[in-house]
């Protein structure tokens, strides 16, 4: 089995990344449309040059090799995927082979955290329209796509993930609530910019705060962003 998991930036993706890669019998991938996406539309994110260096560019290079056999012949394979890589002239058609899944979190809580770490994101960087495009697009040749909001995992993991194996077809297993300090020896090669809190962890952090007080000046990406995370939420387990 694949499995595609698609969020937006700074939506617990990489614990959940963790996770899926504490399990013995798990795969794992992360973020391979990185390069191809900054190639294709000139973005200048942090670490330009060394992501553009250490993965393809070619997006059907990428979509070939997701299509292909599992690494090590393992029985699953997590890809970790954000939704604002696929951009047009990036394939799709690879996503009909693998079960496909929503990590969705309240956009007043990726725009803060986003915003911390590169200024002044819009809607296309949080990746929010892009994510209802993909659902709807899986719900469309019916993939019977998942749902899951990472406050909800935050708030119980053992419950969640249980909940989220179980709508997979995956076995549960205990080791994916723990994983060593230090990164995943899969990080993408943006991992020291981005990850941090990640690598000092060795679990789920603890259930969410009030929401974030937004600026001013980003208020209009909520806004804009707010209606496709309240129509992913009535799908959410």
């Amino acid at each position: 089995m694949k499995i595609a998991m698609w969020s937006g930036p700074r939506n617990l993706s990489t614990a959940m990344m963790y996770a899926f890669g504490a399990r013995t019998d798990c795969a794992i991938i992360d973020e391979p449309f990185y390069a191809a996406y900054l190639a294709m539309t000139g973005l200048n994110h942090p670490m330009r040059e060394e992501i553009l260096a250490a993965q393809p560019q070619d997006p059907e290079e990428v979509a070939r090799k997701l299509a292909g056999p599992n690494p090590g012949a393992r029985p699953f394979w997590y890809q970790k995927h954000m939704t604002q890589h696929m951009i047009p002239g990036v394939p799709r058609d690879w996503m009909r082979a693998t079960r496909n899944v929503f990590l969705i979190r309240h956009p007043a809580r990726v725009i803060a955290s986003y915003a911390a770490k590169r200024e002044n994101p819009t809607l296309d960087d949080i990746g929010f329209r892009q994510q209802a495009e993909l659902f709807d697009e899986v719900q469309g040749w019916g993939g019977d796509p998942v749902v899951i909001d990472s406050h909800d995992i935050r708030e119980n993991p053992a419950a969640m993930l249980e909940k989220l194996c179980d709508a997979i077809g995956v076995p549960w297993s205990p080791l994916m609530l723990t994983w060593p300090k230090g990164g995943h020896k899969d990080d993408g090669v943006w991992a020291s910019h981005w990850y941090g809190a990640v690598w000092n962890s060795t679990g789920f952090a603890g259930p969410e705060g009030p929401l974030p007080e937004v600026p001013e000046s980003l208020q209009p990406v909520l806004d804009a962003a707010l209606p496709f995370y309240e129509t992913m939420k009535a799908a959410k387990l």
